[in-house]
This record gives C-alpha cells, structure tokens and sequence, in this order.
C-alpha cells in the first residue's frame, strides 16, 4: 500500500495551493479519503474528508477555503487550498479508510504559510 501525496510549498499569505494524494495497492474507490494537518506543536487534526460516495466534509477552519476531491479513475485524492493562512502552515497528511480497518497513512507533504 502507498499514499504519495504531493504539492506542498512555500506560498505567501492569502496564496492558493493544491495538494495531491495518489493511492496504490488497495480498492481505492471503497475508501474514504482523507486530509490531515499536523501543525508544528499540534496533534494531527483533520482538515477535510470525502467519502466513497462523494460527500465531503470540512473542519470549520477551513470551510469556504479548501475543497477536497476525489478522482476513483486515477485514484487519487486533491485538496484544494486557498485564502492560506500562517495557521494553515503544517505538514499535511492523507489518509485512506475503511469500516472499522486500521487506515493507511501517507508519508505528508510540508505546507509553509508566510505572512
């Protein structure tokens, strides 16, 4: 199983960004897909979700910024980031669920929000 996820950078603040997660060696259509940002001196806290089915959902903070994307033909899952903020500033994680399975992780891409 691989998450590579890619697409962090160096942005200024009020910039855009666009992360990418491409998934291998699992049933990627099944699961649900996930953003999460650990920013430094922070637990790792989830940022946005889509399910199997499409449906998405977002941590307040970031509600009306980023959107989250799924595309089952390439299995790969986007996050749309715009209007950052320093605080968007972490390294951001996908992750890959199932029912009650252990989920499978990415190994993070670094997102830095200067102001």
């Amino acid at each position: 199983v691989q998450l590579q996820a890619s697409g962090g950078g160096l942005v200024q603040a009020g910039g855009s960004l666009r992360l990418s997660c491409v998934a291998s060696g699992f049933p990627f259509s099944i699961y649900d897909m996930g953003w999460y940002l650990q920013a430094p001196g922070k637990q790792r806290e989830l940022v946005a979700r889509i399910t199997s089915g499409g449906s998405a959902f977002y941590a307040d903070s970031v509600k009306g910024r980023f959107t989250i994307s799924r595309d089952n033909a390439e299995s790969t899952v986007h996050l749309q980031m715009g209007s950052l903020k320093p605080d968007d500033t972490g390294i951001y994680y996908c992750r890959a669920s199932f029912r009650l399975r252990e989920p499978y992780w990415g190994q993070g891409t670094l997102v830095t929000v200067s102001s």
